[in-house]
């Protein structure tokens, strides 16, 4: 056992060292590259193509592979720079660069198979530096030409050069040093300062001097520290601004001029001065001011913005009586602040500016009297009786006689007061009302009144007197509102607001009342609020719309009372707090009177179908017609009293018929046995008249009428058809059946007619005769006690029309059954 475990350990042993030994021969090793420094110098002459290095790899066969190069300067910007020999490794360049645009190149480099042209090995990067030579000067890159102020101080800087050198940095090719080269003019003399970074400071030496130099200009240089060395100039240009190095100075030593007393006035006097700076600068404008003798503040100064002069002005007059001459003493200054050069004064205060004396002269005029006071408050109750007192004022004039002047009033609105000329006392003439119009909210009535004395010219003084007017209970309160507006549909009460013009304690609150004795007023109506500056108005029940006057008695706080009547209108508001407006009566209408009208269209229709049965189609379609007789109705509209009644209804042969009766009795003279009287009718003697038809047409008659029997026909009528209206207020079928489809036209055209056929044969002495007939009273009921509106829809006494209608109907209906004809 102990020797077949010693075989196997050997025998793993051996396995695994066979193991590590192959593992051994599978691991490659690394080509190793060599490279060399690769450096070219900036703007290489050359010539070209020219070697600058080799690359070399150990490992690479003698055949089968080769070297190749790509990036910045072969197939990248800048192409064309640099290649490379695929079998030696050498590097050429083939032109010259320029390391301000180009210092450093990145350049990738591979080995390749010939025959598949893939890489064999990892890719190398390497760099190609190129090598800086001094072929740039520095140049000036700031602003060369600036303004500067003539009072800049000295060391002040004042412009600021960059210069800049684009070869390599912190190397002496970039180095640079600036310098003045010279100047022009020589003064004052400028310094220059360098500082880091490239910038240098162009300093004043000394104090600059508008008057002798206006522009300097400065030739400066910059030089680097390259071999060889380069360098550039620039000009620099310096405008002087002019300052105020000069003070102004009066052109006159003094100066007079006069002014009248008591007096305002502009430009009184001009004064002027001269100044060396610049015309229209600050250093140039001239400021004036007083020094001595305008202590009172009577005059100012002011500055001509063109001619640069002083303007003296009066602004508060000068008493002649105190004063007969003013001496002033007058100052001038620029705007802005005098310079002087440090460097050139000695040490001391600045100069003073220039002074100049003035004269004003003060003349004498009239002056104004004046009151003592230029305001009186006077107090006084209203509504006192006229003649009292409310003011003596008392008046002075320091060169008039006091005892000469002239007390007038100026202003008095109301014409309440009056004034003694003399010694101005004021007297009221009327009551002064405190609620007038021409006293303001507080009770305050003004009045002007004025002085006028004697002098040349004559001068006036005013005051004003106030009048502070007590208030007295003199108003009693009333309706703010005479009507107001309650909204039924959503409201039952509205505030009534009062008002008093007196003054408290003489109004308000109020207290509000309703009438008393009034029962129906208090049942309708309750206050609440009743106290306060308005009263609350309720509805105790619900009110249709319309207009109610309610009567209140309203209360002020001394108990003074007014009683008023105030409106108030209920209505619907909507959604608003105004009325809406009530929709107008309707036009349209009602079942009572559809009911009529139904029932004449349908006697017209029975009408027609009686003339169809009777004539029948023949004869109906020949029938002779009128023009303008159409089917109307004679209805009274004016009566406005109780009709009278009727006992009978004359037909005037106005309905259809046949009977020969009628007309025999008409011939005869017997009308009374054809026609039933009325109260007026008309009795045609010895009449000959023929059958008329149903639409009024005679037939056979002739169209020739007499003028005068015609006018006179036509007056019989219209007084029949009058009275025939007036009698008949009964509403029965028979009346409605008999007229209701004959038109007055009709009716007087018919009668024409026949009055002409009476003149025609002769017969003058056949007129109609007027006969007074009182009746024994209409059988019918009075339509004085009926409306429409009682008639309602009820239309069912269409159904029952009488005996005789239904006859009527039975007939028509039968022939219309039998010819067959569609209605």
């Amino acid at each position: 056992m102990k020797a077949l475990s010693l075989l196997l350990l050997v025998s793993l042993a051996a396995l695994v060292e066979s193991r590590r030994g192959n593992q051994e021969l599978l691991v490659r090793s690394k080509r190793r590259w060599v490279l060399s420094t690769i450096e070219l110098d900036e703007e290489d002459k050359g010539p070209f193509p020219k070697a600058i290095s080799t690359m070399y790899n150990d490992k690479k066969a003698a055949s089968g592979e080769e070297y190749r190069i790509s990036g910045m300067g072969v197939d990248e910007e800048p192409k064309g720079v640099f290649t490379i020999d695929g079998d030696t490794g050498v590097v050429y360049a083939h032109k010259s660069v320029d390391r301000e645009k180009y210092s450093l190149f990145e350049i990738h480099f591979d080995v390749v198979s010939k025959e598949t042209g893939q890489t064999v090995d990892r890719e190398l990067s390497f760099n190609v530096e190129v090598k800086d030579i001094n072929d740039n000067p520095p140049v000036f890159v700031s602003k060369l030409t600036g303004d500067v102020d003539e009072n800049a101080e000295e060391g002040e800087a004042l412009i600021q050069l960059m210069v800049r050198d684009i070869d390599q940095k912190n190397s002496p090719n970039s180095t640079f040093t600036v310098s003045i080269v010279s100047q022009s003019p020589q003064e004052p003399r400028m310094e220059l300062k360098q500082i880091s970074g490239g910038l240098a400071h162009l300093t004043l030496k000394g104090c600059f001097n508008y008057d002798k130099a206006k522009k300097i200009e400065v030739i400066v240089q910059a030089r680097d520290h390259g071999t060889p060395s380069l360098s550039s100039t620039a000009v620099i240009t310096l405008n002087i601004v002019d300052r105020n190095s000069h003070l102004p100075t009066f052109r006159e030593k003094k100066y007079q001029t006069e002014v009248l007393e008591s007096i305002t006035k502009d430009d009184i006097l001009r004064i002027a001065v001269d100044d060396k700076d610049t015309p229209m600068t600050p250093g140039w404008r001239a400021k004036y001011f007083f020094i001595e003798g305008n202590e009172a503040r009577n005059y100012k100064l002011e500055t001509d913005p063109i001619t640069n002069e002083g303007i003296l002005s009066v602004i508060k007059g000068k008493d002649f009586e105190t004063t007969s001459y003013t001496y002033l003493v007058v100052g001038v200054k620029n705007e802005e602040p005098l310079f002087v050069c440090k460097s050139k004064s000695p040490a001391g205060p600045p100069p003073s500016p220039d002074r100049v004396n003035v004269t004003v002269k003060v003349i004498d005029v009239n002056d104004p009297p004046f009151y003592d006071k230029a305001s009186f408050d006077v107090y006084q109750k209203e509504e006192e009786e006229p003649g009292k007192v409310l003011l003596i004022p008392k008046v002075g004039d320091p060169d008039s006689d006091v005892s000469k002047i002239r007390h007038v009033l100026l202003e008095d609105p109301a014409n309440w007061v009056t004034i003694d000329k003399k010694t101005g006392k004021i007297t009221t003439t009327k009551k002064m009302d405190r609620e007038s119009s021409f006293v303001n909210d507080d009770g305050i009535y003004k009045i002007v009144i004025g002085a006028i004395d004697t002098g040349e010219p004559p001068q006036t003084g005013t005051c004003t007197v106030l009048v502070h007017l007590g208030d007295i209970n003199d108003n009693e309160p009333s309706l703010a509102n005479k009507s107001v507006i309650m909204c039924a549909n959503r409201v039952n009460k509205v505030m009534v607001p009062a008002r008093d013009p007196d003054a408290n304690p003489f109004s308000g609150p109020f207290t509000f009342s309703l009438e008393s004795g009034d029962k129906a007023l208090m049942e309708r109506w309750k206050l609440d609020p009743s106290f306060g500056y308005e009263g609350g108005l309720v509805s105790q029940k619900a009110l249709p719309l319309d207009n109610y006057s309610v009567s209140l008695v309203i209360q002020d706080q001394q108990n003074s009372m007014g009683r008023h009547t105030v409106q108030v209108v209920v209505c619907d508001c909507g959604d608003g707090v105004i009325c809406l407006s009530r929709k107008p009566p309707s036009s349209s209408l009602g079942a009572a009177g559809i009911g009529p009208l139904l029932l004449g269209l349908f006697s017209l229709l029975l009408l027609l179908l009686l003339f169809k049965c009777q004539y029948g189609d023949k004869d109906f379609k020949h029938m002779p017609t009128e023009k303008d007789e159409g089917i109307q109705t004679l209805i009274k509209y004016n009566q406005e009293g109780g009709g009278s009644t009727s006992t009978g209804e004359p037909t005037l042969i106005l309905t259809p018929t046949n009977n020969v009766a009628v007309t025999e009795a008409l011939k005869m003279g017997n009308a009374q046995k054809a026609l039933p009287m009325a109260q007026d009718t008309y009795i045609y003697n010895n009449a000959t008249l023929t059958t008329v038809n149903s639409n009024m047409t005679s037939q056979g008659t002739h169209r020739q009428r007499d003028a005068f029997g015609s006018q006179r026909m036509q007056s019989a009528y219209s007084t029949w058809a009058s009275n025939r209206m007036n009698s008949h207020k009964g509403g029965s079928s028979r009346y409605n059946r008999s007229v209701s489809l004959v038109s007055g036209h009709c009716i007087t055209d018919f009668i024409d007619r026949r009055m002409g056929e009476i003149q025609h044969k002769e017969q003058p002495a056949n007129q109609p005769h007027r006969y007074a007939y009182e009746g024994q009273g209409s059988r019918a009921e009075s339509l004085d006690k009926l409306s429409l509106v009682d008639l309602g829809d009820d239309l069912m006494f269409l159904n029952d029309l009488g005996p005789k209608f239904k006859n009527l109907a039975g007939i028509c209906h039968q022939t219309i059954k039998e010819r067959n004809i569609q209605l």
